[in-house]
Formats: C-alpha cells, structure tokens, sequence
C-alpha cells in the first residue's frame, strides 16, 4: 500500500533495509503522492538505485530498470519490432496466396517490448517500479525523448498510435552527475540530492544491513570510512563499499581494525591505487582514531 505520510515512508523503506532521513522520504513521500518522477542525484555507491529495489519489494511492485549508457536508444529502451518474425509471416501469408497488410504484422503479436514500454502497460500487482539508472550517460536526444514520459506518461509508436498508461508508473530516475541533465528533463520531476550518511545514519545502516558486525567493529568501520571521505581522494567510499568492507572483515573473523587487516584489504574500500596509496602513508593514525572514536 503506498505510504500516507512522511513517517510511513521512513518506515517502508526502513522495512526493506533502507535507512533514509526525513528529507528523503519527504522528496519520496510527495513523489508517490503527486504521481511524479523523483530525480535521485548523487555520487555513485550512496544508495540511490538500492531505493528503487526496496520500493520495489516494500510494495509488492515488479521493478523494471533500464540501465542507461552512451548510444542508448529507442529500440533498446522502449521497442522494436520482431523483423524475422514479421517477414516469416509474410512468407507464410504469400505462399498461402494472400497479400499481408501493414495491418496485419504491426500489431502486439510483432512488438519486443523494453522496459520504457513495460512500465505503461497494467500489471497484475499495479504500476510497476520504473528505475532509468544513471541517466547521465545517456546523451541528450535520448533526454529529448524521455520528455513526452515524463510528463503525459504516454508513447508514440508510429504504427501503433498513442500508448497511454491506465495509472502512472512509479519513476525514479538517477545520475552521479557526470554530466549536467537538461532543465527540461529536470522540471518534470521531483529533485533529491542523495549525500554520504552522517555517522549516525551510516552506524544504523550497517546495523540495518550487516547485524554480524556488531557494535564495536561496526562504529570503528564507520568512523574510519567517515575519515576516508575527509581525505582528498580521487573516488570516496560509498555507503556499497561499507557493506562490501563490513562483510569482508567478517569473513576475515575482524574483531576489530587492525593496521595489517585494514592494509591488505583496503581494495575492497578503494577503487584507485592513487587512493590506496595516500590512504596507506596515514593508515595507523587513521585507525587508531577510528578505534578511539568508537569508544
């Protein structure tokens, strides 16, 4: 059922495993009231395609994602048509002496069906969850085309028509922000800046997501990717890199951090050797402040 208030949005998503914040779930909460497209922005791994997927399963909803790249285009996001299909039938319909009609090969029976479409049709469990994912990989003709979505909910098929959903899917639509998305785009959605967790937030969320870290190694998890981000590095941890290094250190059997065990797997934190390697020439003080701050 979607959620009422603001408050019942914190604790749909706090059911699936998803800890967000009042600002969050009020940009989410008015998304899903007003049937309109939220914009998720943020750097990459601070959780903002996991929103979808918890949705998704919260309300029962199938989830349709369209994972966006450069050169996307109409035919790998919304249709096409089944050409060897099409031209079998009308083979089959001139050996049986009849003259096929445009009529009689475009229809539904000839249509694959992408994931833009799908997400118009009715489906059994209701609108679907519809998840456009980094948007901004995409070049802008493919944003020009997303318009008419956006805001009738609706495509045009030339040899179809018009294709109107029944009932608005639920659209969440993300970028890292590699690149500006168009103005346009952006005035028929609802906009939300997803930021790296507070200490607070981030302890509840690997709580949430990895119990078997406990409250000891979990602060001290937290506090030394909270110091991480303090650093000037290329890329900085996400909120996936937290849950990837917590459970990482599990299958170490980490009690705690320790210079060595942090040393040999801060790849899994990191993901750029220049990174690794400022973070290695303050690595002891780094982990001994993350095990004072835990206290």
């Amino acid at each position: 059922m979607i959620p009422t208030s603001i408050d019942e949005t914190r604790e749909l998503l706090r059911g699936g495993g998803y800890i967000a914040g009042r600002d969050l779930a009020t940009s989410l909460f008015l998304a899903l009231k007003l049937q309109r497209p939220l914009f998720l922005e943020g750097e990459a791994g601070v959780g903002k395609t996991e929103i979808a997927k918890v949705l998704s399963r919260a309300l029962g909803r199938d989830l349709l994602r369209l994972q966006c790249y450069e050169g996307l285009d109409v035919s790998s996001a919304v249709y096409e048509w089944n050409y060897p299909r099409q031209m079998m039938a009308i083979r089959l319909a001139e050996a049986a002496d009849k003259s096929p009609e445009a009529k009689d090969i475009y229809t539904d029976e000839y249509l694959t069906k992408r994931p833009l479409l799908a997400a118009l049709e009715p489906h059994a469990s209701g609108p679907p969850v519809l998840l456009i994912d980094e948007l901004d990989r995409t070049d802008e003709p493919f944003e020009a085309f997303l318009l008419e979505i956006l805001s009738e909910y609706q495509i045009t098929i030339p040899e179809l028509g018009t294709i109107k959903a029944a009932e608005p899917p639920i659209v969440i639509i993300t970028s890292n922000r590699t690149r500006e998305v168009h103005d346009a785009l952006k005035r028929r959605c609802l906009y939300h800046w997803v930021d790296y967790p507070s200490v607070e937030r981030e302890r509840a969320i690997l709580k949430a997501r990895v119990p078997d870290a406990g409250e000891k190694l979990g602060a001290q998890i937290v506090h030394f990717v909270q110091t991480l981000r303090g650093m000037e590095l290329f890329k900085a941890p996400g909120i996936a890199e937290t849950l990837d290094w917590s459970q990482a250190l599990l299958a170490l059997g980490a009690k705690e951090l320790d210079v060595e065990t942090v040393d040999s797997t801060l790849g899994v934190v990191l993901k750029y050797q220049d990174d690794i390697a400022q973070t290695r020439s303050e690595l002891a003080p780094a982990v001994d402040a993350a095990r004072t701050a835990a206290e």
